[in-house]
This record gives C-alpha cells, structure tokens and sequence, in this order.
C-alpha cells in the first residue's frame, strides 16, 4: 500500500524487533506485532491471508507433535529424580580427584540431555542437586555455577534436543541426521568442559577440592556398583528406545518421542514415584512449553513471511554477499551475527529470524545444510550463557542459595563461552566431526 525501499522495510523491521525486546515485550508478540504492522503497509488487508496459511502450516506439522512429547519426557525423568541418582552415583566415583563434583556434574548432564531435549530439566536439577554439596564442600562459587550453566545447556545440543526438531523443520532437513550430527559437537563441548575443570582443579587445588577419605569409605564399593547399575541402566534404555529406534531407522523422530514418553511414564511408576498430583503437573508444565514453543514459532513464522515478502531476505543477502569478505569471512560474520543477538533473543527466536536469510547464504556459497545447522546449534550454546537473557543465568539464579551472586554467576559462565567457541572452531576445521555419524547412522 505505501511505497516504501525494501531496503527500509528492513531497517525498520530490525528496528522495531530491537525496540520491542529491549522495552521487554515477549518475543511471540513483538514479532506477530511487527509482522501486522509491516504486512499492512506492503499489502494492506490480504496480508491476513498470508498469516492463516503459515498458522495452518504450523499446526499442519507433523514434526512439531514431537516437540510436547519430548517435553513430557523430560517432566516425568525430572519427577523420576533419575538425576539425582545418578549424580550420588558420579560423585562418589569420581570424589577422589580434584573438581570430582564438577566432573560428575557435566557427565550427568550429558546423560540426563540425552534423555530430556531441554535445558530448563537439566539446569534446574543440577543446580538445586550438584550446587549444596559444591557449596558444602567449598567449591569455588562462580566454577560451580558455571558448570551447572554449561553442563546443562548440553541438553539443547545433545539429542534428543527440541532445538534440533525446529532448526531440522525450518531447514527441510532430517531431524535423524541432525541429531546423529551433533552428537560428536555435543561431547567434544563436554570434553573441554572436561579438561577444563580438571586443569583447574589441578593449579589450584582449593577450587575443587577432592572427596576426603573418610566420605568415599562411608559407601562401600559394593553399595556404588550397586547404585551404578540401578540408576544407569533405566537411562541407557531410555536413550535405546529415542535415538536407537531413530539410527536403527524403526520409527521417525516424532514416532520416537512417543515411545520416550511412555517409557518414561513407565520408568516413574518403576521407581514408586508415580502420583496423580505430579502427573496432572507434568502435564500442565508440557502445555505451558509447548504452548510458549508454539505460539514464537507461529509469531516468527508471520515475520519472516512479511520480512521476505517485502524483499528484506534479497537485501540482507546482498549486503553479505556483497561484502567482499568471501565464502569463510561472510560464514564468521554469520557466526558473529547470531552470538550477538544471543545477547538479546532467545535460540528459538534466532532459528526463526535466522534460517531464512542465512541458509540461502550458506547453500550459495557451498557449505553443506546439514553442517552449517549443527555449526549454528553449537554457537547457539552461548545465547543460554551470554547477559543480560540467558536462560540458563536465570535458572541456576532461582535455585542458588542467596551468597551466589550475578556476579558470581557472570564470572562463573565467561570462561565456558570460550570453550565452546574452541568446539565450534573444532567443528569448522574438522567437518567429519559433523557429518561422519550422519552417513554411517543415517540412510
């Protein structure tokens, strides 16, 4: 209807999605609201037109069904208080080394992210199990939040990851390769992580101070085999029946999320942790998610329709493109473009805004689809770190005891953003890390 450049159609959508979060507003609506706007004045009226077909076209996903069956799963692990055996089990095991909490810590992240998709579960459970007995141990503040922080965020990267099913949806990839993908990004991250705390805990003892004698003879060896066996092995079959069902090519991702649902359903009335009142609230708690999920996904998906529509997609493209800077330079301006606005937006946020303009990029330039999305995933991990909207800054702060500071938790979280960009430059100069597991799992 107005004769406005796409040029500044572009600027002043970007304009307003800055405006809009900075002042506070949800995401959902700052989107869906600048989509309205924006559509209006290129199009007048038909513009709602183009809002039913991609809202129909969200509900019409069968992919998305996966996304509150995943999300179910990790309420009724998190009921389960699997993690939390799991941690007693790790502690002890690894109480004679120096930052043997904080190892045990990010182990049971990994294996509790290969059973949930979600960071809330991981980071949350950590912290109100793992933080007291770091504390209690005088564990250095800011390593202990800061290994909470990382290890849990593991849980959005490692599979089964409900990031992984929106980023496979959006770039028509299959979600089988991208979680077989990412699984090699996931624990080279929680290698360093690894290496990392024991570093540390090596130079300077007092950070990570080990389990004394007297605590490790208190359980005998007998009693850990004992826990180890009980609190391993229902995980591993967890695990078998997601991703093997899915590598074994028995059932697609979403097929797959039904069968972890139920047997977690099953794993809790196994472990006598069954109740009515925490079924109706795992329930309740999945329809809150999915319906946050959701409702971005619908907002974004109205956004990128009326940004591309008015031509912003060809005029982002172009000022990349155009740059000079060649295939690798425009890639890390890519890179640098999604660190920062982990800064401001949420991953789903970024995956919606994101992949339109960027994939096209990628493709034109020869990266492999499937490479480049594990590659975004893995930077990604620093949006749930990065101030002043990190999920995971938030999380760990609900649950920590009131002497852990923001600023304990800043300090905490800096020192992991570097290792994770040391995995996603070992990811870049080693593509295989990525695409070996695709095309030995994955027909």
């Amino acid at each position: 209807m107005f004769d406005i450049s796409p040029e500044w159609m572009t600027l002043l959508m970007f304009s307003g999605l800055l405006i809009g979060i900075m002042m506070g507003h949800p995401l959902a609506f700052v989107l869906g609201g600048l989509a309205t706007i924006f559509g209006f004045i290129g199009w007048g009226p038909s513009v709602y037109y183009l809002f039913i077909n991609r809202t129909y076209a969200v509900m019409d996903n069968y992919v998305l069904i996966a996304i509150p069956l995943f999300i179910f799963m990790a309420q009724m692990l998190d009921q389960s208080k699997i993690a939390e055996e799991l941690f007693d089990v790790m502690r002890l095991i690894m109480g004679p080394l120096n930052g043997g909490i904080a190892l045990a810590v990010i182990l049971v992240s990994v294996l509790f992210g290969a059973c949930t998709g979600i960071i809330g579960a991981s980071v949350t459970a950590m912290g109100l199990i793992a933080l007291p007995i770091m504390l209690k141990y005088n564990y250095d503040k800011s390593l202990s939040v800061g290994t909470i922080c990382a290890g849990g965020t593991l849980g959005i990267l490692i599979p089964p990851s409900v990031m992984l099913i929106i980023m496979g949806n959006q770039a028509s990839l299959s979600v089988g390769k991208l979680f077989a993908g990412a699984i090699i990004p996931g624990l080279i991250l929680a290698s360093l992580y690894v290496v990392y705390i024991l570093v540390k805990c090596m130079l300077d003892p007092k950070a990570g101070p080990a389990l004394s004698a007297e605590d490790r003879a208190a359980v005998p060896l007998k009693t850990v085999l004992r826990m180890a066996l009980k609190s391993l092995v229902p995980p591993m079959i967890l695990i078998l029946a997601v991703l093997g069902t899915i590598f074994l090519g028995i059932a697609t991702p979403t097929e797959a999320s039904g069968v972890g649902a139920f047997v977690s359903l099953l794993m809790v009335i196994a472990y006598g942790k069954f109740t009515k009142a925490g079924f109706y609230s795992a329930l309740m708690e999945t329809a809150k998610t999915s319906t946050m999920v959701i409702v971005v996904i619908v907002g974004a998906t109205c956004f990128t329709g009326v940004f591309l529509g008015v031509g912003g997609g060809d005029v982002v493209q172009e000022l990349l493109l155009g740059t000079g800077l060649g295939k690798w330079g425009t890639f890390i301006v890519m890179m640098l473009i999604t660190f920062v606005l982990g800064f401001f937006i949420d991953w789903l946020g970024i995956v919606m805004i994101t992949f339109p303009i960027f994939l096209p990029i990628a493709e034109q330039l020869g990266f492999d689809k499937l490479w480049f999305v594990v590659i975004m995933a893995v930077m990604l991990q620093d949006s749930f770190l990065t101030p002043p909207f990190g999920y995971a800054l938030f999380y760990i702060k609900g649950v920590a005891p009131p002497e852990i500071t923001m600023s304990d938790i800043y300090k905490g979280v800096h020192v992991f953003w570097f290792l994770m960009e040391i995995g996603l430059v070992i990811c870049v100069l080693f593509p295989q890390t990525v695409l070996w597991l695709p095309s030995i799992l994955v027909k």
